[in-house]
């Protein structure tokens, strides 16, 4: 990566964002002077390490169980050839979302996120409704990315409990709705803990998701006879295109397999909602995003392959399927025999557990940092950290509870429920690419300045492509992924998840106009003393205006909470 420019004389003093600053401090004074900096009290402890950050930022991907719980869609849509090109295809696409996530993230290294530097990347006239698009779409995101894991988790644990019993066990709506909303109040309880708990908990994710993954690659193709792998021409060429869509033509079909890619590798910026709780936080996290991406990539297409070429019959496999729910655990008791693939079938539901964990850690932080900025109508009640934990419990509550109404879907139609995966990708991916667009779009703008952070891809070519490169295909993907999967369309296979992202987009636009602009001015600062210049250095906003808010007088209590 490349340097970032070099302030100006006059603002070296207070800006602090040279790299060595951020790689030579023994304790936290230069994060929360950052922070101090961008308008914000420091809120939270830090305690998350750099390996912490790092199994964090690759828990909420959670490889092997979330590759498990999208394997199906491309693999009865598309074919194995689907699943095989469409992931190294989209992971190829989100390497470089990623990056441009992360320089932006190291830029402003706050719980908020890119919604934070999305107010701060456009001028102050548009900084009230760009911060409270990319908001919402955001919040949407992040909670019905916590529901669809948390459904997907149930939905194993049920897949290995019709194994355990040889297929004597039917699996109804009710059953998942209430497994799913159990195990969501059970990640609410966990995370009620105090952050350094948190931290400890969350450092060894990275080694069970890696981990359980390769054991399973190893333990398929040691298992799997030479001669019933697949040829290279099923596992990568056109035999391995089976069009199941019901009418769509093969191109279409092999597409919808990027459902599984996109949905696993998104919430990208999570690593940047506890950045408040990060050591060194303008470089861990992300470099955590960047390695997690890069990683889960790679070691995911390598999954994919083997699972393709250890996969059997396809007819064998989908008439198993409709019984047990899941063609992963499929092929892995099919190689394994029963007892080895409940073993480590029982693995990739913990790592489905820890993603759970992590994401509603990181939505929680969204609503906290939404609400901080009256963005909520609840009067910032939600922009409360407690001061027993130093945690947000009332938005942990709050993403807890919400959470549980996506799921409800499934008592319409399964079909209707696979919508929240496909919306997770949509909301979340635009709510990242806006900031980026904007970054670009204003960049000679005077009310406009970015100041990169130690993670910086540079005004060349290569930050350049990156940048219009994940834009121009997130657009893609989010219209891929609002046509529906199987033709006909009925109400049973409508695809609700464009209508449903659209939807609360219209709703919250609606709302800003006729109140929501009153209280909600963008991004608020929570200090008191902006009237020292340190407070505008990294900003670039006057006296009267450091995040774009009217005026500061307001009182923050000791929780960081606008009183």
């Amino acid at each position: 990566m490349s340097s970032p420019p070099r302030p100006p004389l006059s603002e070296k003093k207070d800006a602090q964002v040279d790299t060595r600053s951020f790689g030579s401090c023994s304790n936290d004074s230069n994060d929360d002077n950052k922070l101090l900096e961008i308008g914000y009290v420091p809120s939270f402890k830090r305690e998350f390490s750099n390996i912490a950050t790092i199994s964090f930022a690759f828990s909420i991907m959670g490889l092997c169980s979330s590759v498990a719980t999208t394997f199906n869609s491309p693999l009865f849509l598309g074919g194995p050839a689907s699943v095989t090109w469409c992931w190294i295809l989209g992971a190829t696409m989100c390497f470089t979302l990623g990056a441009s996530i992360a320089e932006i993230v190291s830029a402003f290294p706050t719980c908020g996120g890119l919604y934070t530097a999305s107010a701060q990347l456009v001028p102050k006239k548009h900084r009230a409704i760009v911060g409270w698009v990319v908001g919402w779409l955001n919040i949407l995101g992040q909670i019905l990315g916590l529901s669809s894991t948390e459904f997907g988790l149930a939905n194993m644990i049920w897949s290995a409990v019709v194994v355990g019993k040889d297929g004597d066990f039917v699996i109804t709506a009710g059953k998942s709705v209430g497994l799913f909303a159990g195990l969501l109040v059970l990640h609410g309880i966990l995370n009620c803990l105090a952050t350094r708990q948190l931290a400890r908990l969350t450092t060894g994710f990275v080694f069970i998701n890696i981990g359980t993954t390769l054991i399973i690659i190893i333990v398929l193709l040691a298992t799997t006879p030479r001669s019933e792998m697949h040829p290279a021409a099923y596992v990568f060429g056109s035999q391995g295109v089976v069009n199941q869509t019901g009418g769509w033509n093969d191109g279409i079909a092999f597409l919808f397999g990027l459902l599984s890619v996109q949905w696993t590798m998104t919430d990208y910026d999570a690593t940047a909602h506890i950045s408040e709780e990060v050591k060194r936080a303008a470089v861990a996290a992300p470099s955590a995003i960047f390695i997690a991406v890069i990683g889960t990539g790679l070691i995911g297409w390598l999954f994919n392959i083997v699972l393709v070429l250890c996969s059997g019959p396809l007819e064998n496999l989908v008439s198993s399927t409709a019984v047990s729910g899941s063609a992963v655990l499929d092929i892995m008791v099919l190689r394994m025999g029963k007892p080895g693939a409940l073993f480590l079938w029982a693995f990739v539901c913990m790592t489905a557990f820890f993603v759970c964990q992590t994401a509603l850690q990181a939505a929680s932080r969204t609503v906290y940092a939404f609400s901080r900025d009256k963005g909520l109508p609840d009067r910032g009640f939600f922009g409360h950290v407690s001061s027993w934990t130093q945690t947000p419990l009332r938005a942990i509550w709050f993403v807890t509870l919400i959470g549980i109404l996506p799921g409800l879907l499934d008592l319409a139609s399964t079909i209707a429920v696979n919508a929240i995966f496909a919306m997770t990708a949509m909301a979340l991916d635009l709510s990242y690419i806006i900031p980026i667009f904007f970054r670009r779009w204003y960049r000679n703008h005077p009310e406009v300045q970015f100041t990169p952070g130690p993670f910086y891809m540079g005004d060349g070519f290569i930050g350049w492509a990156a940048n219009i490169n994940c834009i121009l295909w997130t657009l893609f993907v989010c219209i891929i992924f609002a046509l529906p999967t199987v033709l006909p369309v009925t109400g049973e296979t409508m695809n609700y998840a464009a209508p449903i992202t659209g939807g609360v987009i219209l709703l919250s636009l609606v709302w800003y106009v006729i109140g929501g602009h009153r209280h909600y001015k963008g991004p608020q600062s929570n200090r008191t003393d902006l009237d020292q210049p340190s407070a505008h250095t990294v900003i670039g906003g006057g006296a009267e205006d450091a995040l774009g808010a009217p005026s500061f007088s307001e009182k923050a209590d000791g929780a960081g909470q606008v009183v």
